[in-house]
């Protein structure tokens, strides 16, 4: 395999998917901080080497620090943002002003989603704490679960600097790990956020019974529906069409896997969303996702009717076979429109 270009990494959150990845660059030979806010659940990492809260199966290098406390970090060369989309800012607040970070060579994002106060993509607010570090974005269909489990996995690195998405190309190549480059972060940004409402309306189709039929025709018209967003957003229409866009969109809305499938699922079958979220510690990112995305579209004039009726029916309560109802009832057009 290529040689390391960064020599020690530092993952910020200490959910399942910061777990998995945390896992994967210590195989790949990098020496791995783990930060989390919960003293309790490092303390335990640190001692059993298991994360039981997010991903109990995984058992992890005796080589991985997992902390909480932020005196004891140490200088990293690459940090990896894995928290959730709404604590992103105020997390890199707070750690661009501590000293291990201030001769960082690249600052990752890991998370998937839109600001709703201000409709900036996650690297916009990085860009805010880190002025003067390069950002770079992992995402794809890439559930913790199977790559706890080494399972086959393939993932896009985005940067706009072709030698920074290399390098962070490299730390993450593996025999089960395949990472590709693209230099479109507008775009793959863009589509990682828009996945997961999507997943939830797969979801309710599913827990609704409506049929393979309907879900592939709603996973379809989802993609349409992605490609025209993001592309009034600055995307490229192509970044769409890989792993980062129908990849991750495929994974989310049909995988077990998924927690905005299995939101979708049992909302579907009659469950309220409230209760629904209080019975999981798992964050389910296209909730609050969709009313980010809405308020976009709408500011940006972007015609979406599979995302109109997601939020009607998280936030304005429209049943889920009347919205199901809406979709198929709309005026007759082209593929292509």
């Amino acid at each position: 395999m290529p040689t390391l270009p960064y020599s020690n990494a530092l993952v910020i959150g200490a959910g399942s998917w910061g777990t998995a990845l945390a896992a994967v660059l210590a195989e790949r030979g990098l020496q791995v901080q783990f930060w989390g806010r919960d003293p309790v659940l490092m303390e335990e990492i640190q001692t059993t080497r298991r994360n039981t809260r997010y991903l109990p199966g995984l058992v992890l290098a005796d080589s991985i620090q997992a902390i909480s406390d932020l005196e004891a970090l140490r200088p990293a060369d690459l940090v990896m943002f894995v928290v959730p989309s709404k604590a992103v800012r105020e997390t890199a607040a707070i750690m661009v002003a501590h000293p291990a970070l201030q001769q960082t060579q690249v600052v990752i994002s890991c998370a998937k989603g839109v600001e709703l106060e201000t409709g900036k993509r996650l690297t916009q607010i990085l860009a805010e704490s880190f002025t003067h570090t390069p950002l770079a974005v992992l995402t794809g269909p890439n559930h913790a679960e199977e790559v706890s489990q080494r399972m086959a996995t393939a993932a896009v690195v985005a940067c706009d600097q072709e030698n920074i998405a290399r390098d962070v190309q490299t730390c993450f190549t593996l025999p089960w790990f395949r990472s590709y480059t693209s230099d479109d972060v507008t775009g793959v940004e863009w589509a990682g956020a828009m996945k997961n409402p999507y997943a939830i309306a797969a979801g309710i189709a599913l827990g609704l019974k409506l049929g393979d039929n309907a879900i592939a025709a709603l996973v379809t018209r989802a993609l349409a529906e992605m490609v025209r967003m993001g592309s009034a957003m600055g995307g490229r229409p192509e970044s769409f069409m890989g792993l980062g866009g129908v990849g991750d969109l495929m994974a989310t809305c049909y995988s077990q896997h998924s927690r905005n499938h299995r939101v979708g699922r049992l909302l579907g079958e009659g469950m309220p969303l409230q209760e629904i979220m209080s019975s999981t510690r798992m964050v389910a990112e296209g909730v609050p996702n969709t009313a980010s995305l809405h308020q976009a579209a709408r500011a940006k004039g972007v015609r979406t009717p599979l995302l109109d009726e997601i939020y009607a029916m998280l936030y304005e309560a429209k049943p889920a076979r009347e919205a199901m109802r809406t979709l198929l009832s709309r005026d007759p057009r082209a593929e292509t429109e």
